[in-house]
Order: C-alpha cells, then structure tokens, then sequence
C-alpha cells in the first residue's frame, strides 16, 4: 500500500530547489561579470564611448567594480549550495549592488547589461521566495 505524499518535504524541496537556482543563476552572474570586468581592465574595443554620462568612470573603473562584485557573487554563490540564511542575505544584497553596477553601466555595453540584470533579478527572486522555515 502507498502512503499518502507529505506536503512538508514537497515545500523543503521546492525550498531547496528556489535556493539550488538561485546559487546557480548568482554563479553564472558572478562569472559574467567577473569576465566584463577583465574585460574593462584591459580595455577591450567591446565598450562604447559614452561622452556625456552622467556616472562616467573610466573603463577601467567600470572594470574593477564589476570584478570585485563579480568575485563576491562567485564566491557567496558556493555559499548558496550550503542553504544557509547568511548566504542568502549576502545574495540578495551583492544581487542589488551587481543590478545597480549593470544597470549604471547600460551605455557602455547595453545588451551584456540587460541580460545581467535580468540574472539578479531571477536571483534576488529566487532568495526572497524561500521563507525562513522552508529552508
């Protein structure tokens, strides 16, 4: 005879699952703009020339904060893999700094930027959906 299904492991593993996403969309983010910061650094001929821009930094600039936040994401997204509240936290907060680093940066490489905000967002979605009792 089957027993009947438990609801609580279906919300743990959907819990679970939301954070599992989340670690490897914060990853694949990470390693994106750990690449677009090198990039920057050696300026790359990738990057458009944005004279009148209202947040201009040097390129180089631009590529050492996108490599700092880039380092941070990869290394709290091997945190996320451990499902702890601290990693989570520091997810969603290194997530908003990297959609607000992206999001500044739209002139200099649009599409790049626009894809990688739409990695935070899935990320800082996938971290906040998770209740703390689920997890």
């Amino acid at each position: 005879m089957a027993s009947a299904p438990d609801p609580h492991t279906g919300k743990c593993t959907a819990a679970a699952g939301l954070t599992v996403f989340a670690a490897v969309m914060m990853l694949i983010a990470g390693f994106l703009n750990l690449f677009r910061g090198i990039m920057a650094v050696l300026h790359n001929a990738v990057y458009l020339k944005t004279p009148d821009y209202a947040f201009k930094f040097s390129l180089g600039g631009w590529g050492w904060i996108h490599l700092f936040l880039g380092i941070a994401a990869i290394m709290i997204g091997v945190g996320l893999f451990r499902v702890s509240l601290w990693a989570r936290i520091l997810g969603v907060a290194v997530a908003a700094m990297l959609l607000l680093a992206n999001f500044l940066s739209i002139p200099y490489y649009p599409l790049w930027s626009i894809v990688l905000m739409a990695l935070c967002i899935l990320v800082i979605w996938g971290l906040c959906t998770v209740r703390h009792e689920d997890g």
